[in-house]
């Protein structure tokens, strides 16, 4: 069952120019540290961040809450497995609302993909509640 969908678009020129004028205090307050490796190494550094920037506000609109009610940049972070497929791992209040929103008896999980054709950076993110085994007891 689906829980949560949320998208959003963000300008990769709107990204660069926040990053020339916050530089470090921008990227502390938003990106966590493996988010922060894997744009530092791309040469589109200001496109990967604002595709991390869109997982996010999409996260936060598949929560239901939007960037409010405690909710902190870091407590939503992308990151990609071997393959190269991304994921989002939430922590702190991100995950106390997701455990909220989950009937009992299933799993959530969230999808989440990104695009960018420059200026734009794109992200959804889809909540699933998947039932939990039932066990032979």
């Amino acid at each position: 069952m689906i829980l949560g969908i949320g998208t959003d678009l963000a300008n990769i020129d709107r990204i660069q120019g926040t990053l020339d004028r916050f530089g470090e205090r921008f990227l502390n307050r938003v990106f966590t540290e493996t988010e922060r490796r894997k744009a530092e190494s791309r040469a589109d550094r200001a496109g990967t961040y604002a595709k991390r920037w869109a997982a996010k506000e999409a996260c936060s609109k598949a929560l239901g809450t939007g960037l409010r009610m405690g909710i902190s940049w870091k407590d939503m972070a992308v990151s990609n497995l071997r393959t190269g497929q991304p994921v989002m791992q939430l922590t702190g209040w991100a995950a106390e609302r997701l455990a909220t929103m989950t009937p009992p008896g299933h799993a959530a999980i969230v999808h989440v993909t990104l695009t960018d054709d420059h200026p734009w950076a794109q992200a959804f993110v889809v909540i699933e509640a998947r039932p939990l085994p039932v066990s032979d007891a």
